[in-house]
């Protein structure tokens, strides 16, 4: 019989890691093998990223040991851990944006004639990787020309082209459609069948039962469990991350609809040349379904006046509106959580206080001054009903985990007491008990009357959540379910 020892490829024993008053991993043991998909769950803040930064090369432990093949390794930076086999597919990307894809992918390794890049064999090598993976893209685009998803794509062919022999996966789905997806799982089970081990770090769970064959559980810096995916549910998996039972991701939503808030006649986005037409009613939560690209973020931004359109009208409460601009959209009662909130939601370097009080500064503010005074009780207000955790107002928002992160963005714009509340990927990137956190609050606030716009990747979201969901397709409406009549594969028909 073979030793099953032979086939592990990478152990990490008894491995803790501290930063300034958090205790990140506390002797945390994984054991990756040879062929198989391995995924690390837990809520923001767990240890999962610190744990796979170790193993990557980007942190060392400050106790235990991790082993390569059974031989002990240290690694002095990512450099080193590449050159062991080691590659990292990172939920940030990694690219340089003023270089085109081919160089990405070939970044440190170029091939070179004498004592210049050789540029035809540079680009061939990264079509042959762009082509294996079934990528479609031309290798000498610029990466700053290319959408977010596409982006994510050479990211991944970067770290697949260089044949390691395992390969860390932060969240490499984030950005992708599910045609992407599939092709991405696609490229996971040849993986396998070259024996590459993958380590697996996802927040969707349908993804860690499609993909995986064993799951391991962080929660708080220490694992909780190592288990078979065939031998858990669901159901128990999020008992395991949150350490009590979650009883549903999506609230039973009983909201009364009321009358018509806002009307879009007829609005035609610049250089479409589709008309959009459709009713959002007080109480109700319409959703925005479609693949990466299908206009539904452009449709949000134009209603908010964030981007300018050819043709159209909004009434907001019967009256016909003009919206030039974020300003007057929010003096109109509307508000607008982003898709990024890294970039577009939050000014990282201010602490909660700040952030939170980011949009109604002039009415916080006395002859040009702002009212300190004023701005503490809005965060003292805030930061429980929204259940910010945080040891204090003054925490630098970038030190938060994802969910409370974007809880910090609600925040901010509910202060504002909106009537028409805007949410571009509200979860994107957030742990499973956090989305529910941030479910049950998107229903109270439906079912206080406000207008709810929700755009999301992820279907089983707007099934959840949504009363009635449009399809967007190529800048124009395809299709339209209510609660009822709607299914993930309805949807895709009408949106692929």
């Amino acid at each position: 019989m073979t030793d099953p020892n032979q086939t592990i490829v990478v152990g990490m024993r008894e491995i803790s890691k501290s930063f300034p008053g958090v205790h990140a991993l506390q002797q945390v043991n994984l054991e990756l093998r040879r062929g198989e998909v391995h995924a690390v769950v837990g809520e923001n803040g767990a240890g999962k990223s610190t744990l796979m930064k170790i193993l990557a090369g980007v942190y060392r432990a400050d106790a235990g040991e991790v082993f390569l093949k059974g031989v002990p390794v240290s690694f002095n930076g990512p450099r080193e851990a590449l050159n062991a086999g080691i590659s990292t597919i990172h939920q940030e990307l990694n690219l340089i944006p003023n270089l085109t894809v081919g160089e990405n992918i070939m970044l440190t390794r170029e091939p070179v004639r004498g004592r210049f890049i050789d540029e035809r064999a540079l680009f061939a090598k990264a079509q042959g990787s762009l082509r294996s993976l079934e990528i479609d893209l031309d290798p000498r685009t610029l990466v700053e020309d290319l959408t977010v998803a596409k982006q994510q794509m050479v990211e991944i062919a970067k770290a697949l082209s260089l044949e390691a022999d395992v390969v860390i996966m932060d969240e490499p789905t984030s950005a992708l459609t599910e045609r992407e997806t599939e092709v991405l799982f696609a490229i996971i089970k040849r993986l396998k069948a070259r024996g590459v081990a993958v380590l697996y770090i996802s927040h969707r769970m349908e993804e860690i039962f499609s993909i995986a064959d064993r799951v391991t559980v962080l929660r708080d810096g220490q694992l909780v469990a190592t288990k078979q995916v065939s031998e858990v549910t669901p159901a128990q998996l999020i008992s395991l991350m949150v350490g009590r039972e979650l009883t549903s991701l999506y609230p039973d939503k009983h909201a009364k609809i009321g009358a018509p808030l806002l009307e879009v006649r007829g609005l035609r986005l610049r250089g479409s040349d589709h008309d959009l037409n459709f009713t959002l009613h007080r109480g109700e939560i319409l959703g925005f379904a479609g693949l990466v690209g299908a206009g539904r973020t452009e449709v949000m931004r134009a209603i908010f006046g964030a981007d300018r359109i050819d043709a159209g009208q909004l009434l907001l409460e019967g009256q016909p509106v003009r919206i030039s601009s974020p300003q007057e959209a929010i003096r109109r009662g509307m508000a607008f959580v982003t898709e990024d909130r890294k970039l577009q939601g939050l000014v990282l370097g201010m602490n909660v206080r700040e952030n939170i009080s980011l949009v109604t500064l002039p009415s916080l503010s006395r002859s040009g001054m702002i009212d300190a005074r004023a701005e503490q009780q809005l965060a003292r207000t805030s930061i429980p009903r929204f259940d910010i955790r945080t040891p204090s107002s003054e925490q630098e928002v970038i030190n938060l985990s994802g969910g409370n992160q974007q809880k910090v963005v609600l925040a901010k714009w509910l202060a504002t007491n909106p009537k028409l509340l805007i949410l571009d990927e509200p979860t994107r990137g957030i742990d499973v008990a956090a989305k529910a956190e941030i479910h049950n609050l998107i229903a109270k606030l439906a079912s206080e009357g406000l207008g709810i716009l929700l755009v999301s990747s992820e279907l089983p979201e707007v099934l959840g959540m949504a009363d009635r969901i449009l399809v967007m397709r190529e800048g124009r409406i395809t299709g339209e379910f209510t609660r009822e009549t709607a299914s993930q594969e309805a949807i895709m028909r009408v949106a692929a």
